[in-house]
């Protein structure tokens, strides 16, 4: 399984009843045999020009583990789905993944040399 981000925009009148559409892209996820690591709901922003005659839109993100061939599978059907505006599905940059795990490591290391210095000074 390899690493995905999905960010789509749901159409701004459904921003009360965004639950429905996000359990919908994620029953398209799991039965395509993938999952969701991660998600977000960045809230609603302008659009930088109009999509579909709508100035706003709810944004969302998503982090994924999808097989090789649900990439394709889930684009063809977000294509035809209303409430979604627009989506964009990328694969995760592996250099990206390196550099937050380093990032994680240095946090955790940081974290440790404090609860030493802490205990010490008791």
């Amino acid at each position: 399984m390899k690493q995905y981000e999905l960010t789509f925009l749901v159409h701004p009148d459904l921003e009360m009843n965004l639950d429905t559409v996000v359990s919908k892209v994620k029953e398209l996820i799991s039965a395509n045999g993938g999952k969701v690591t991660k998600e977000t709901n960045e809230g609603k922003k302008k659009l930088a020009y109009t999509i579909k005659g709508q100035d706003f839109a709810v944004y969302y993100y998503m982090e994924l583990d999808l097989p090789a061939e649900a990439p394709a599978k889930i684009s063809s059907t977000l294509n035809i789905v209303d409430e979604v505006l627009r989506y964009l599905l990328v694969t995760v940059d592996e250099r990206k993944l390196k550099l937050e795990a380093k990032k994680e490591e240095r946090q955790t290391d940081q974290a440790d040399e404090a609860q030493d210095d802490k205990t010490e000074e008791e």
